[in-house]
């Protein structure tokens, strides 16, 4: 059975991912899933504000958790076994080790969200890991709408 991580953001647009996971479930695909988010690290001011580094830690977490969550659940009703990573670091070179890690032999992903800065950091990160991964990587990209083509 494949070890598949899906790395989630939280953006609807990172559940492309888990609906293309799930089709090919349904194709008669048997895998366990690997859902990871990867929290950026404290900077130096919430460290000194916080005091306590164990606080940013379960902040972080729970954050990561909680922008987990409708992926996992797309993943547990399509009736798949998933685990959860929250980790937290460079988003590219923590995933490379979240693979490794947890022995995956693929990953599906989507490409970046949109537009904007974002989009060329999270396009950045998938890059990255179509470069660098030591298994497999789809991408998912979402269909353009006919009238955006033309644009």
């Amino acid at each position: 059975m494949l070890n598949i991580l899906i790395p989630v953001d939280g953006s609807s647009h990172a559940l492309l991912a888990v609906h293309h996971a799930v089709r090919l479930v349904h194709s008669g695909l048997r895998a366990r899933f690997v859902v990871a988010n990867v929290q950026e690290s404290a900077t130096l001011y919430e460290m000194v504000v916080a005091h306590d580094p164990e606080v940013l830690e379960k902040v972080s977490e729970g954050a990561g958790l909680d922008l987990m969550r409708p992926a996992v659940a797309l993943l547990e009703a399509a009736g798949q076994k998933v685990e959860k990573e929250v980790a937290s670091g460079d988003p590219a070179n923590t995933l490379i080790d979240i693979i490794e890690r947890y022995g995956c032999q693929a990953v599906i992903m989507t490409a970046g969200t949109g537009g904007g800065l974002r989009a060329a950091l999270l396009g950045s990160v998938t890059q990255h890991l179509v470069d660098h991964s030591p298994v497999p990587v789809t991408v998912v990209r979402e269909p353009v709408a006919p009238s955006e083509e033309d644009e």
